[in-house]
């Protein structure tokens, strides 16, 4: 799951909306961004969940959230069957690449899909989503995922006002702009770049991730 489809379950009710547990839900997606070095495990987060500060209380309670909905999500059959029949169709696509990057494509499409397909669904849900991150004082949700990991968060407050002000997340849903930020991923985990013959597959990839919704979500969705 990516940034929209973990926090979507629980911005539905807007008054009994936490925003930080709402950034806790984004917390292990920004730091793959800052720093790959840096991770908000669960097994961490979990010793902060009954803290007497609220705001790290419900900051941990998002990063546990986010890793049980991580793991519900990958042993779901549909993600499985439609990770496969990406992988295969991308490592065609991109003949020869014999590599990890068919694979990891076919991981991370379903994800990036399944946000695209919700933000269309629910525009006013994705907008209220950024209102609440930008609500945030980005300086203290640094402080406090300092405190669950082993080293400090540095410059995740910036990033996430990056994160606030370009609102990535509505690229997904066109072709060149997803390409970039694909290959700015690839970048990021020293993978080769894309060509652009890759959009000639993301029509197709898209339909069956937005056909197959029910059963990527959580029943609570």
């Amino acid at each position: 799951m990516n940034y929209f489809s973990h926090a979507f379950q629980f911005l539905k009710d807007s008054a009994a909306v936490e925003p930080f547990f709402i950034a806790g839900t984004a917390v292990p997606d920004w730091l793959n961004v800052v720093n790959r070095k840096v991770r908000a495990r669960s097994k961490s987060a979990s010793r902060f969940i009954t803290d007497d500060d609220p705001d790290l209380s419900n900051l941990a309670k998002g990063i546990v959230q986010h890793h049980y909905d991580d793991h519900w999500f990958h042993q779901t059959p549909v993600f499985n069957e439609l990770s496969l029949q990406f992988t295969i169709e991308i490592r065609h696509l991109l003949s020869p690449d014999p590599g990890f990057r068919p694979s990891f494509l076919g991981h991370i499409l379903i994800e990036l899909f399944l946000d695209s397909e919700l933000i269309k669904r629910h525009p006013d849900t994705i907008q209220y989503y950024y209102r609440v991150m930008k609500s945030l004082d980005h300086s203290r949700v640094e402080a406090l995922v300092s405190m669950v990991t082993p080293q400090p968060a540095t410059n995740l407050s910036w990033f996430i006002g990056r994160f606030c002000e370009v609102k990535f997340l509505y690229d997904y849903s066109c072709d060149e702009k997803l390409l970039g930020r694909l290959n700015q991923i690839m970048q990021r985990v020293k993978l080769p770049r894309l060509p652009r013959e890759l959009c000639s597959f993301f029509d197709s990839a898209r339909n069956r991730v937005a056909d197959q919704l029910d059963a990527l979500l959580p029943m609570e969705f």
